[in-house]
């Protein structure tokens, strides 16, 4: 069974920082590009970052400079440092391994709020 299970999530105050780690069971992540995602109420889903197998990475204009993903492919996991953090960074981030047959993490809530 794949599971890919996101968790550091929390509630911080504008400014402070937040590390999301993404750990997957039943595959391995490393033939695939893996993503982070966030859905903010009443919003679509959104591509915040996503690392290519070969380490390519891409982020959304509005989190480059302040977020860095990465992977540890002997750990089976991906992670979402988070700095600067806005209170429109406010949202569910969730875990994804990209590709056929794509999946999911049930997400983690990450609150900016003073």
């Amino acid at each position: 069974q794949v599971q890919l299970v996101e968790s550091g999530g929390g509630l911080v105050q504008p400014g402070e920082s937040l590390r999301l780690s993404c750990v997957a069971s039943g595959i391995r992540i490393s033939p695939f590009a893996m993503g982070w995602y966030r859905q903010a109420p009443g919003k679509q889903r959104d591509m915040v970052a996503t690392i290519a197998s070969n380490g390519r990475i891409d982020y959304a204009e509005s989190v480059k400079g302040r977020f860095t993903i990465s992977r540890d492919n002997a750990k089976n996991t991906v992670f979402l440092q988070m700095n600067s953090l806005k209170p429109e960074d406010t949202a569910v981030y969730y875990c994804r391994r990209l590709g056929i047959g794509t999946y999911w993490g049930q997400g983690t809530q990450v609150t900016v709020s003073a």
